[in-house]
């Protein structure tokens, strides 16, 4: 699945310095090369715009309207917008050219680049290829088959953060009045920790600040993140923050270029001047070691009484018992945890102590850990200790990852979804919807291995790639009678195929959506609870394409029909009709046609920030305790973390330069300590198999072809790019509570390529090899 040689990839120093010039030409010739002028200056200029259209790409918010720059994007959002808005064209003569085995073969990058589909397509059981089908077929197939299942769990309805929130809530109307909660999405795969960790302690899943308060924070910690390439604009705030006079202080295991300098091409000094460093102070953590760090610095501002009393006692509950875990913290295994000395620990503390505001930034460094939840509850401690809730530069902030990924569970994109959103929708609809919870990510997919589902549907995403242990992930997507995916491009998951397959092509965003009452528009929530409006001005890349809107209302009427009287055509020819239903349904969403029109949307009610109140079980803010979990790792082995290239976004392969790294020209590496390197006998550049055995389900599995690169990264801990790492990631190895796959907490063994342990095979297609190969393998377990 390569389309690069191996000769060709070349490694160079990493940088030490995010955006600038470089980022700016890279954005432009990536634009100009998929849409031409025309294209890029009317998209570029119109994205993140107030009468524009929201970014794809990641759920960073904007500023307020009348301080928004011509230029409000940055490098990854410009190749979000060239890959969507491309000429290029994957056509029924695409299709009929190339086999899905012949695609099945190619790599994902090369999947990308072969442009927008532009008719309905079938694969009809035992066929090859797949085939253009007319729409109301399409829709008829799908429906058919749904009213013949057995019970309608048998179906599972995934939804990528991609979604805006009218199609958000209509699918998860359709998938209800169907008869199932099985609405799995991908925040079960990298915040879901969070959503449980703050809802059981602050009452809320989101964060408790605005945008604003980053810029007045005295003091901004950032763990577990990458800015640089995950969230570029967020530099762009950063940056503003230490004009304004914050420190910040990073924590990560990786020294990333986006921690260390910013040069914002926005303005003189980051094109020619030497830009604004950022992080004041930097904790190059050993992987998993963040509870432990948390608990520490806890310690330290109980000795030292930095505690805000006044808040504790009027807002919080749990107090004392949280001061006598923190109190009793064992330093030795704080420091065999984190990898760090106590003098280290000691700074950043003091850098807490020393603020008196403070903003908390996470992402999946801390989420995708089996002590994840416990992990951003003790993040929420130190929040609580310091009352950093509920003021001004202050505050909790996970970054999610994925435009819209929140709007998604704030519309009922939720397994999980609580009895009162179920009541409204009794209220509204007139239908009683089912109670008992469904299949998130994870569980989705054991059901459909286990043979406990029979259909799947994939608004937006890449489910295969995007999940983990890809070997167990493609037979389960097999087992499918039928598997369905509203897709704007070609990507793995349509040719990993149940028996009958479709690919349902949609609009973008960066495109016009006209329906019979007229142009509409569509509406998403950013990182920070805003709601606004996008609507794209491109002409559709095909005329056959249809809305994410029109296309979930079209198999809901195939498969639901008039059941519960719903409108499914009323929602479909007006937009406005399925934000009426919003504004009565959802919480904080009263007036939405009206308030989300406004420039700069709106900020949905969040008790926390707004009152310092706390929807919790007390009534209160929840101080929690937990025991340090430290993840013990064999001799021999290293602890991998899966993580993005900066020439990605999620699963979407932009191109084959790392350059913030300094890889150029392919993807299949390992990041790791040179120390490291020489104590397991290979030399940099060495090429080996990465290899992990799951100590409850005894399965050796198997990424081969990796090249060794010597990087700063602590020791014992490895780097990796995700998803050709994903089949190292066992089903089973999930965070406690949270079920979210742990990701960054992978126990490896490199084995020189073409040694009896090698494996052959590529990607998501590697497989995991015998047991009697594997049987000497010391088995990672985890100490408590």
């Amino acid at each position: 699945m390569r389309d690069y040689d191996e000769a060709d990839l070349k490694i160079d120093k990493p940088k030490t310095h995010a955006a600038g010039p470089v980022a700016v030409a890279v954005s432009m010739k990536r634009a100009l090369g998929h849409m031409g002028p025309v294209r890029t200056a009317k998209t570029l200029l119109d994205l993140n715009q107030a009468e524009g259209f929201d970014c794809m790409s990641c759920a960073w918010p904007d500023p307020d309207p009348g301080h928004r720059h011509a230029a409000e994007f940055c490098e990854n959002g410009a190749k979000a917008v060239a890959e969507e808005a491309t000429t290029t064209r994957a056509t029924p003569e695409f299709f009929a050219a190339h086999s899905i085995a012949e695609l099945d073969s190619m790599s994902e990058h090369w999947l990308g680049q072969q442009g927008r589909i532009t008719h309905p397509m079938v694969k009809l059981p035992g066929g090859r290829f797949y085939e253009p089908i007319e729409w109301d077929d399409a829709f008829r197939l799908i429906g058919d088959h749904l009213k013949s299942l057995n019970t309608p769990d048998e179906a599972i309805f995934y939804t990528s953060g991609r979604a805006s929130n009218e199609s958000a809530f209509v699918y998860q109307l359709f998938a209800r009045a169907f008869g199932t909660n099985n609405l799995p999405d991908c925040s079960n795969m990298c915040h879901e920790s969070t959503s449980i960790a703050l809802q059981e302690t602050i009452g809320i899943g989101k964060a408790s600040v605005t945008l604003q308060d980053v810029y007045d924070a005295e003091l901004i910690v950032l763990a577990g993140q990458n800015p640089g390439t995950n969230h570029p604009r967020m530099l762009s705030a950063l940056e503003k923050a230490k004009q304004n006079g914050a420190k910040i202080l990073s924590i990560n295991p990786l020294r990333e270029a986006g921690l260390v300098n910013f040069k914002n091409p926005q303005t003189p000094r980051g094109m020619v001047g030497p830009g604004t460093d950022l992080s004041d102070f930097h904790l190059p953590i050993r992987v998993n070691g963040d509870l432990a760090l948390f608990q520490a610095i806890g310690s330290l501002l109980v000795e030292w009484d930095a505690i805000d009393h006044a808040f504790v006692e009027q807002y919080t509950t749990g107090f004392e018992s949280w001061r006598a875990n923190v109190t009793a913290v064992d330093w030795d295994v704080v420091t065999a945890s984190t990898g760090l000395s106590r003098h280290q620990i000691t700074e950043a503390a003091q850098m807490l102590r020393d603020s008196k505001a403070t903003v908390f930034c996470w992402a999946m460094g801390l989420t995708q850990h089996r002590n994840a939840v416990a992990t951003i509850k003790e993040v929420t401690n130190l929040a609580f200790a310091q009352g950093n809730i509920g003021k001004p530069g202050a505050g909790l902030l996970p970054v999610r990852g994925h435009s819209n990924v929140q709007g998604d569970r704030t519309m009922g994109i939720w397994e999980r979804v609580p009895d009162h959103f179920l009541d409204s929708i009794q209220a509204e609809f007139g239908f009683d919807p089912p109670r008992e919870h469904g299949l998130d990510t994870v569980d989705s997919i054991r059901a459909m291995r286990d043979g406990k589902a029979s259909f799947f549907l994939g608004l937006g995403g890449n489910f295969v790639q995007a999940t983990p242990d890809s070997t167990v992930t493609f037979d389960a997507m097999r087992r499918m009678a039928m598997t369905v995916h509203i897709s704007t491009k070609i990507n793995r998951s349509h040719l990993v195929t149940g028996d009958t397959a479709l690919i349902l092509p949609t609009l973008g965003r960066t495109e016009k959506d006209i329906q019979a009452t007229g142009e509409q528009w569509i509406s998403v929530e950013d990182s920070t609870c805003s709601v606004h409006s996008s609507r794209g001005p491109l002409k559709p890349a095909s005329d056959l394409l249809k809305s994410e809107v029109a296309i979930l209302t079209g198999i809901a009427e195939a498969a639901v029909g008039d059941r519960h009287g719903i409108n499914w055509k009323g929602m479909r020819e007006n937009y406005s009709t399925i934000r009426s239903h919003i504004s009565r349904v959802v919480n904080g969403c009263e007036g939405y046609e009206v308030n989300v029109r406004r420039p700069g949307g709106f900020v949905l009610p969040h008790p926390p920030r707004d009152s310092r109140t706390f929807e919790t079980t007390s009534g209160r803010g929840e101080f929690t305790t937990s025991p340090i979990d430290v993840l013990h790792v064999p001799d021999g082995h290293l602890l991998l973390q899966t993580l993005r290239s900066h020439d990605q976004f999620n699963t979407t392969i932009y191109g084959l330069s790392d350059r913030y790294r300094g890889i150029e020209g392919g993807r299949r590496v390992v990041f790791v300590h040179r120390e490291d390197i020489a104590a397991l006998g290979f030399q940099d550049g060495d090429i080996v198999d990465l290899l992990t055995r799951w100590e409850d389900d005894d399965v050796d599995r198997c990424a081969d072809g990796f090249r060794i690169v010597e990087y700063d990264t602590p020791r014992g801990c490895a780097a990796a790019y995700y998803p050709e790492t994903n089949p190292l990631v066992p089903l089973d190895s999930t965070a406690t509570d949270s079920n979210c796959p742990t990701s960054k907490s992978v126990v490896i063994q490199l084995v020189r390529t073409g040694t009896p342990h090698a494996r052959s095979g590529e990607g998501a297609q590697d497989r995991v090899g015998s047991d009697e190969a594997h049987k000497d393998h010391p088995q990672p377990r985890h100490l408590s």
